[in-house]
């Protein structure tokens, strides 16, 4: 086995290298996901493939060789939302969790799975955890109204293990792409997910349609699937992989900002989520409209 034939196609530079087909993909990540090959050819890959970029048919045989491998949440009445969670904060408070929590009130079964991919940011997880929400343990089923958040680990090892590279090399590689494509979800689920570049709006969009995807794409905050609270973003739509516009980008200068914690750490993060919760502050208008096309779009299902 090894993966050495294709990092061969692949780690020709940005000019010369040549893309692999769907079933190639498929075969190169079931075995970096399965721990069959050495840290020195993972390593390969992960640079190889950061100089190149992933094509949307890379991306889709890489999400095949994940639906193979990764422990789904088994399916419910009413679709799951997932928001996957994997950048967190930088300069702005993180407020997926706040997302997440209104979409629960709004009836809806949420799972949030992420990973802390660095050590000087503030995560979802600890967000959650300030606000008496701990990680699960174990997959189960997720209640209407209700907000899982679910460790990577928990949902696939080999995918966690991708994931840590970065602790290494100090660079993003193909599994950060790939969390925010994926739905590990029986059943049916609606995706919300976020580019950090312009030019990952195209590749997963073109990766969404490849796929038939149920999703929300935006450009969301420092790479959450969170609108930014301070301008609304550009919001694209695709069911079943069909692409709509449901919002174009908020434009010119703004007359108002909202009342954002100036720290970011957990305990303020989450003091800030309680007060709007429970009314004291206003919910941020872009967030509250990205609340409103999910439950319009989960509705349609």
């Amino acid at each position: 086995m090894g993966i050495g034939i294709y990092l061969k196609e692949i780690g020709r530079g940005k000019d010369g290298a040549r893309s692999l087909s769907r079933a190639q993909a498929a075969d190169l990540m079931g075995q970096v996901l399965d721990a069959s090959v050495t840290d020195l050819e993972i390593g390969a890959f992960c640079l190889a493939m950061r100089v190149k970029g992933e094509t949307p048919q890379e991306m889709a045989g890489f999400l095949d060789a994940v639906s193979q491998r990764i422990n789904r949440i088994p399916a419910g009445d009413k679709p799951t939302i997932v928001i996957p969670s994997y950048n967190g904060a930088r300069k702005l408070p993180v407020l997926t969790p706040l997302l997440a929590l209104l979409l629960a009130r709004e009836g809806w079964p949420v799972l949030v799975h992420g990973t802390a991919t660095e050590s000087k940011r503030v995560f979802t997880a600890q967000v959650f955890a300030a606000l008496g929400h701990q990680p699960k343990a174990a997959i189960q089923a997720i209640a209407p109204g209700n907000v899982a958040f679910v460790p990577t680990k928990l949902l696939c090892e080999g995918l966690q293990r991708l994931l840590d590279v970065r602790r290494v090399v100090n660079l993003r590689n193909s599994g950060h792409s790939l969390v925010k494509l994926m739905s590990p979800c029986e059943g049916k689920s609606f995706l919300v997910s976020s580019y950090t570049h312009p030019e990952y709006a195209d590749s997963m969009a073109a990766t969404f349609e490849l796929m038939g995807s149920n999703a929300l794409l935006l450009r969301g905050t420092e790479g959450e699937s969170v609108a930014d609270p301070r301008r609304t973003p550009k919001m694209q739509a695709f069911i079943q992989g069909a692409p709509v516009t449901l919002q174009e980008p908020q434009t010119g200068t703004l007359t108002e900002l909202p009342e954002l914690p100036s720290a970011i750490d957990s305990e303020t993060t989450a003091s800030f989520i309680r007060d709007v919760l429970e009314g004291k502050q206003a919910i941020p208008s872009p967030i509250a409209q990205q609340v409103a096309h999910i439950v319009q779009l989960a509705g349609s299902l």
